[in-house]
């Protein structure tokens, strides 16, 4: 219908306010039968009446759908009320696929709050001049793999110089040109193949050396038969991954920065809710998209979901807290990236991230409750079948 492009359209608008774009959201979320633009996430649980003004925050994703288990935490912050607890409501932006640089743009424009970037989006944006830096490492290593096809001799990423790989997107390069060089292979020496959407299923037929894979989708590709090996990228790389991104000019704000505080106290009681009750937690992200249903069994939602919470939990592990950058990798990656000439000029830590919610977040959070609740979760017969893997820890 036009009346609902006409909402949807609005509720990007600069001009529109909080409260309107909350009130719309939901007569589009009405009309269009709960569609994957946008999720106005309001928590209703009792346990925890608000008496204060409640703050909004948008989030928005960088894959253009919320149908993935990458978002655990946020689901289970929703869901059980971690967020409600701090005076928050959260809606859950899909963002447009069809621009790149939509998780930062949209955050400098104030059409969201915090947007989900790589760290070559991240970096190009700034270097770009867009406004925005990271507030909140979710992956303290690196998140991209490499696929090889079964009968691979392959055992090292040095050994691919001169190979083929297979990308879905030629864009993609950007990505593996960083992770070439850290370890000694000159980019210009491999031959990227834009496969499409099926550049796994190209590795796995050997119709290339190997392709670009990443943690979370490993474990999909296996579970839907393709029959592949792996160099994980943690084991050969320190480069970071994704970062929640917010408005620079924020870190000026006491209101805001309080409210991102809070937001990240949710979370870090959402990834102890996983931590502690890893089937509850799948089954709860699963739930809140029922259209995983459509390409996961609940098992290979949970094995996904585990490979991607080892990875977001590994700054906790080491001693850091939950969502550390590690300022020395974050540098060691911005001068390959400027050597490979993806900024143009050489940008400092200090002007990509900032540590400073990471101490406040964690000893803020609701630890203790958000454990209890995880031990307390009824599982439903579904997920009480599926099986925590054992080779990821958390």
């Amino acid at each position: 219908m036009e009346l609902e492009k006409n909402v949807l359209e609005e509720l990007f608008e600069e001009r529109l306010t909080r409260r309107e774009a909350v009130k719309r959201a939901a007569q589009v979320s009405a009309a269009l039968g709960l569609g994957p633009l946008l999720i106005a996430s309001r928590a209703t649980s009792s346990a925890y009446a608000r008496t204060t003004k409640v703050d909004v925050v948008r989030w928005i994703s960088p894959r253009g759908t919320l149908d993935v288990m990458d978002d655990y935490e946020l689901w289970i912050a929703i869901k059980q009320g971690f967020f409600a607890r701090h005076n928050l409501q959260v809606e859950l932006i899909a963002g447009p696929i069809s621009d790149a640089l939509a998780t930062t743009k949209f955050v400098a424009q104030h059409k969201a709050d915090m947007g989900y970037p790589s760290p070559g989006v991240l970096t190009a944006s700034i270097d770009g001049g867009i406004p925005v830096i990271a507030a909140w490492e979710m992956m303290d290593g690196q998140t991209f793999d490499f696929s090889l096809p079964p009968n691979s001799t392959i055992t090292s990423p040095k050994q691919l110089a001169g190979k083929t790989i297979a990308l879905g997107s030629a864009g993609w390069s950007v990505i593996v040109d960083p992770m070439l060089v850290e370890v000694g292979v000159d980019p210009k020496s491999v031959k990227y193949v834009n496969a499409g959407a099926q550049w796994s299923e190209a590795v796995a037929q050997g119709k290339v050396d190997a392709g670009l894979s990443w943690e979370g989708l490993r474990a999909q590709l296996l579970g839907q038969g393709l029959k592949l090996k792996f160099l994980i990228g943690t084991k050969f790389s320190r480069f970071p991954s994704n970062s929640y991104a917010i408005r620079k000019a924020d870190l000026s704000n006491a209101q805001m920065r309080d409210v991102y505080t809070r937001f990240f106290r949710g979370m870090v009681e959402g990834f102890e809710f996983m931590r502690f009750n890893p089937r509850a937690a799948a089954q709860i992200t699963y739930d809140a998209r029922p259209a995983l249903a459509k390409t996961l069994s609940a098992q290979l939602a949970l094995d996904s979901m585990v490979q991607l919470g080892s990875l977001y939990h590994l700054s906790r592990r080491e001693g850091h807290g939950y969502g550390w950058h590690n300022p020395a990798s974050w540098r060691s990656y911005l001068h390959v990236i400027y050597k490979l000439g993806q900024t143009k000029r050489l940008l400092t830590p200090a002007e990509v991230l900032t540590n400073q919610f990471v101490q406040p977040a964690n000893s803020g959070a609701h630890i203790a409750l958000a454990r209890k609740q995880a031990r307390a979760f009824k599982l439903n017969a579904q997920f009480a079948k599926t099986k925590v893997p054992a080779n990821e820890p958390l």
